[in-house]
Formats: structure tokens, sequence, C-alpha cells
């Protein structure tokens, strides 16, 4: 399998977020993509490859024009106020508030956010845009006849909307390819989502649609980030009613648990016999992880590939969440070897 890379996820190491109250260190740091790389050349998964740049255009399928132009030019507009430090946002337009486009910087920043876990630095916007490049370039290698590829992407995404960032998330790298497959041909996309915590952005940009099925499987939303979206009775509106599939589970689930909802997924997405599948891949289910409450193992994720393997599709891995640093990688890779040897 081969492994899409870009070293400009470097470029994004905030220094903190806003977590239980308090102004933390992130726990999304460069670090995580670092180790993930390291156990794919350890493990000689596969030719790791540059990504190509497909431009603008493709981004644009999925995000809108003006949220674009607003996180390119944050850091610029940041600076200028003589300030140095990371961008976060301190107001939303919340229920008895509007939801009106402010015209200073730190207004449109709470407009275009949802959360205060997705800090702008000064390469964060390069970042992103190489994530979503490594996630378009991963995509045509299956246009061209791949079985599989894997997007090492960073900063993550599913938590993007079409004009909102949090979570760590700034471009819906996941939303991009899926948009990408439906352009080139593709009928039918399904996305699975494996990450702890519901992606909630790509539900919403999917969620009046019948050519992507969203199924997810995640920590349920009643007590669980992003609390506001993932419910199960979420199930799509419009011509995308019955196209997204929520699997919330309690917290401390583990392998048997967290298993019959992946064959529920499975079946799901069998049924509905796309062309193609993107794997939202986080491996924050592990029981270990500092931010998350399943109880996943090392060898789990071997089985979980084994069974993506056996949907018969060519599938693209994204990366997106995992946070325990020393892990990520076995666990990220062992999803992948588990495909590759089914």
């Amino acid at each position: 399998m081969q492994t899409i890379y870009s070293d400009d996820h470097h470029l994004h190491h905030g220094r903190c977020e806003i977590i239980d109250g308090e102004l933390k260190p992130c726990f999304e740091m460069p670090s995580r993509a670092d180790h993930v790389l390291a156990r794919v050349r350890k493990q000689g998964l596969g030719e790791v490859l540059e990504p190509s740049d497909f431009g603008r255009t493709p981004i644009e399928r999925i995000h809108d024009r003006d949220y674009l132009s607003f996180f390119e030019g944050a850091w610029q507009r940041w600076t200028a106020m003589g300030r140095d430090g990371d961008i976060l946002p301190f107001t939303w337009p919340a229920r008895t508030l509007r939801s009106v486009l402010p015209d200073t910087l730190l207004g449109q920043l709470g407009y275009y956010s949802f959360d205060g876990g997705a800090p702008i630095t000064a390469g964060t916007w390069q970042a992103a845009w190489s994530a979503a490049q490594v996630a378009l370039t991963g995509q045509k290698l299956i246009s061209d006849g791949a079985k599989s590829a894997f997007a090492l992407c960073r900063p993550p995404g599913h938590h993007a909307a079409a004009d909102l960032m949090g979570g760590y998330c700034y471009l819906n790298n996941a939303a991009i390819a899926t948009q990408a497959f439906l352009d080139q041909g593709c009928k039918r996309v399904a996305i699975l989502d494996v990450d702890y915590h519901h992606g909630n952005g790509t539900q919403s940009i999917f969620y009046e649609r019948s050519d992507v099925l969203v199924t997810s499987i995640h920590g349920d939303p009643s007590f669980e980030f992003p609390f506001f979206l993932g419910y199960h009775d979420e199930i799509g509106e419009g011509a995308g009613k019955g196209f997204n599939f929520n699997l919330p589970l309690a917290s401390g689930s583990g392998w048997d648990r967290w298993s019959a909802a992946l064959e529920q997924a499975c079946a799901r997405i069998t049924e509905y016999a796309p062309d193609v599948i993107v794997v939202s891949l986080g491996v924050d289910t592990f029981k270990e992880d500092p931010i998350s409450q399943f109880k996943l193992d090392n060898p789990d994720y071997l089985r979980m590939g084994e069974r993506i393997a056996r949907l018969g599709k060519p599938t693209l891995f994204v990366m997106e969440g995992g946070y325990a640093v020393e892990e990520i990688g076995i666990n990220a890779v062992n999803v992948l070897e588990g495909f590759e040897g089914a």
C-alpha cells in the first residue's frame, strides 16, 4: 500500500487549546504523524510519496470560499495587529445571539469556529492545504487503479464543516477526496468513520445527499465531544434521508461492542454498494488514549483492517485522530496491514 505524506504538517504546531476548562498544550501535535510515518517505514508497508498539488478547485467543491479566504488570511491579519500568539476564538454566535459575520478578525474567528481546539498559527494554512493535497493524491492513486492507499493527513479533517473549523480540523480531507471521486465518475461513495469522536463536519457536508453514505462509530455525544451531533436519530434529510448512519457507543466500550457496531456499519455499506470507500482512520479508540474512553487494544486494529478489506471495495484511508503518541503508529499501521493481509 502506498502512503502519501507531506512534511508541511510540521508547520502547524499549536501552543495551546481550551480543554477541560484550561489552556493546555495541544494534544494534536506534529509527533503524531511522525510516529505513523516511522511505523509505515519500519514495517515496509510500501512506497512513501510526496503529494501532487491539485490546486484550490477540489477544496472549493467542499468548503465555502469566504471561509477559505478568512482561514488563508487570518495569520497575516493577526500579525498586522501586533500579535504573535496562537489565534483562538473566545466568542461564538450561540443560541441567543445573531449568526452574523462581523468585520473584525476576532469576530470572524468565532463565526467560523465551533470550539477552542483549533488554533491558527503561522503555518496552519499551509499545513492544512498540504493535508488536503495528500488526500487528493491518494484519491488519484485509487482512481488510477490502486486497490488501496493511505493518506497520512495532518492536521486531521473530519470535524471541519463547509464553513467551520474546530476539533483540531480546518479542511475536511476525507470529504474533499470523496467529492473528487464523485466528480471523476463514481456514482456512490461510502465513508466509514472509525475515529472515537463523531465526524460532525463530514456528516453536515453530506447530510442532504444520497451519493455519499456516511457511517460513523463513536463515543455517544450525550457525554462526549462534539456533543451536538452524532446521535442515532440523525439519519439525513431530504434526498439524504437514510444515508447517514450513526452508531454511538457507551464509555468503556471494548472490541466486542465496537466490532458489533462495525458489523452493522459494514452491512449498511454492503447494502449501499458503493464504488469506493473512504475510511476516516482515527485510532483514538485505543485503551490508553488520553482524551478518549474506548478500550481497543493493538491487535484489534489488525482485525479492524481485515473486516474492512472484506467489503471488497477500493479503499482510501485518511488519517484522523489518535493521541496516544507512542502507540498511534502501531495502531494505524495495524489497520493497514490487516487490510493488506486479508
